[in-house]
């Protein structure tokens, strides 16, 4: 009688024991399984990861390294404005001082040119024309009646603040508010003119930088004063007269800059001792 063999209906491999080997078959297939889904995902952040971290270290060291170099020492959000300041104030010392070199010199020579002219013809027809032109050219001082007219910048609250509706420009004298009372006292007749006791010549030229005036390579802050000799009476009427010179009289009322016009009985305009040599001049028809 043949012996009935039971089967299992689940089949060869299931339920089999850990040293089975369809056991270990089925671990090692839920590790695959496991890596292909963990894998990818490493595999698509690495290769940015990779790159970008090690990016930013190396920025970062670059930017400490050039901060370290740079500052040598100090602290880089200390104000640099008074090394400014003082930087600015050793090259006026230094132009004021060339000038004054270069003032004696032009003296040397004309004492020199006129010893020569004691014995040279040549020299001393040269030297007469040069002299009677001397004053026209703002080379000689010269003194009488005139006006002195004073342009000044509005002064701030004691809070620092500016007037209520001002604007950083309203409360500052500009160049052409300069130059407009410079043209009104020529129109007005002067003979002779300085600003900020510098000569006006027909070389000078008014520029403004910020708040500070800028004539002849030298800068100087406000107030500005300019002098004119010529009768004080047509000198102020011109002064009245002139358009910009009552827009800036305008901006007085609304702003509080400061305006002053003096008669004078006797002033002098001193003459002009800077450079008169032309670097480019061009004929007009």
């Amino acid at each position: 009688m043949a012996e009935n063999t039971p089967t299992d209906p689940a089949g060869p491999g299931h339920g089999a024991g850990p040293g089975d080997g369809g056991g270990g078959t089925t671990w090692r297939e839920a590790l695959r399984r496991a890596g292909a889904v963990l894998v990818p995902r490493a595999a698509q952040r690495r290769p940015g990861w990779s790159l970008l971290v090690p990016l930013i270290a190396a920025l970062a060291g670059l930017l400490f390294t050039t901060s370290a170099h740079i500052s040598a020492g100090t602290n880089l959000r200390d104000d640099r404005r008074p090394e400014l300041t003082r930087l600015i104030e050793e090259r006026r010392r230094q132009v004021e001082s060339e000038d004054a070199t270069a003032s004696a010199l032009r003296r040397d020579i004309d004492a020199s040119t006129g010893q020569q002219a004691g014995s040279d013809g040549r020299i001393a027809e040269q030297q007469a024309r040069a002299n009677a032109v001397r004053a026209d050219a703002g080379l000689t001082a010269l003194h009488g009646p005139g006006v002195t007219v004073r342009l000044d910048d509005a002064p701030r609250r004691p809070d620092g603040s500016l007037p209520a509706g001002a604007r950083p420009d309203d409360v500052v004298v500009h160049q052409q508010d300069v130059q407009s009372v410079v043209n009104a006292l020529w129109a007005g007749g002067a003979e002779a003119m300085a600003i900020m006791d510098v000569r006006v010549i027909s070389t000078s030229a008014v520029r403004c930088v910020g708040n500070t005036l800028l004539l002849h390579g030298r800068v100087y802050s406000p107030p500005f004063e300019i002098t004119a000799i010529g009768d004080p009476n047509a000198l102020r009427g011109a002064l009245d007269a002139a358009p910009g010179v009552q827009s800036f009289r305008d901006a007085v009322q609304a702003w509080g800059l400061g305006y002053d016009v003096r008669s004078e009985s006797d002033i002098t305009v001193p003459a002009f001792e800077g450079s008169i040599t032309l670097d480019r001049a061009e004929a007009t028809r």
